[in-house]
């Protein structure tokens, strides 16, 4: 079986991979389509270092073993997270942090970055008829800005600011866009804020009277930063940016100021399915590699790329 696989320092490229046999309460899942995170990207620079095996977390396949009529034999996409159902966060409806939970390539799992995966049935969706594959692709991601309004009060009547210009900022805005929610896009390249004009207002400069809510989504550690001096006092700061190595914050600051910072990261699949079936998200195209093409598919400077493995 061909896959991509991190060995603790680096990704390779094997042919010599085992199929998986899906486990108890598992399904056996051939995947069509991988797509690339920057958490994947993470993970090469030392944030999961306990992690070895293949990588990836972002897919679509074909449920090809599975006990649930509702998917066997359907496209599928799936969540990240396999919690075990008993530790305090599983029995206090917080099943996402698991004190025991396995996650799809990045801990105690293999992923998606290979012909076939085994993932726990329950964490499986199926993938609307109408919806094509290179867009279901875009379903993780996309679910993962809509925990925003989990997480958050979004009003109508609040300014809203999301913090960068890139895969991550793009899908908090059409998470934002689809519940109806307008809201400026501040970056620093021009050329990547033309994408967002049809869906937001774009700045190069940050508002002087600040926002009520900045999400951050720049991916970099000096995000936050940035994000602290853009929110007005009482307002909110929600970090969706994941990264390896550590930052130093101006704790006094958010006291003084009594700025809430909420962490947020997986997300509702439901409605992420819905908003691309819908035509209500819209999502650049994906650009696709072989396998064996894993080291172009990582450097690549384009919206988004990917594997098709079938």
């Amino acid at each position: 079986m061909k896959g991509i696989c991190f060995d603790g320092k680096k990704a390779v490229y094997r042919e010599d991979l085992p199929k998986p046999t899906p486990g108890e309460g598992e399904s056996l899942v051939r995947v069509l389509m991988a797509a690339v995170c920057n958490t994947d990207k993470e993970i090469l620079r030392g944030y999961r270092p306990d992690f070895k095996g293949v990588m990836g977390h972002e897919f679509v396949g074909v449920a090809e073993e599975s006990s649930d009529a509702a998917i066997a034999g359907k496209r599928v996409v799936g969540e990240l997270n396999a919690a075990c159902g008993k530790c305090i966060y599983c029995r206090t409806g917080r099943p996402t942090h698991c004190s025991g939970r396995r996650v799809l390539g990045m801990h105690d799992k293999d992923g998606c970055f290979a012909e076939y995966m085994t993932i726990d049935t329950s964490l499986l969706h199926p993938v609307p008829e109408e919806l094509p594959t290179e867009k279901a692709i875009y379903t993780e991601p996309l679910a993962a800005a809509f925990e925003i309004m989990t997480q958050v009060s979004l009003g109508q009547d609040k300014n809203i600011a999301v913090l960068g210009d890139g895969r991550l900022a793009y899908c908090v805005v059409q998470a934002l866009r689809a519940e109806g929610h307008s809201v400026t896009v501040a970056g620093k390249h021009p050329e990547k804020l033309e994408l967002f004009r049809p869906f937001a207002e774009v700045t190069l400069e940050r508002e002087k009277e600040g926002y009520e809510v900045v999400i951050e989504a720049t991916g970099s550690p000096s995000g936050i930063l940035q994000a602290l001096e853009m929110v007005r006092k009482k307002g909110t700061v929600v970090l969706k940016s994941t990264y390896a190595g550590e930052v130093s914050l101006p704790l006094s600051q958010v006291a003084v100021n009594e700025i809430s910072i909420v962490g947020s990261r997986c997300g509702p699949f439901v409605p992420a399915l819905n908003a691309l079936a819908s035509g209500k998200a819209l999502f650049p195209e994906i650009t696709l590699f072989a396998p064996k093409e894993y080291e172009q598919a990582f450097a690549d400077t384009g919206f988004k790329a990917g594997f098709r493995f079938s």
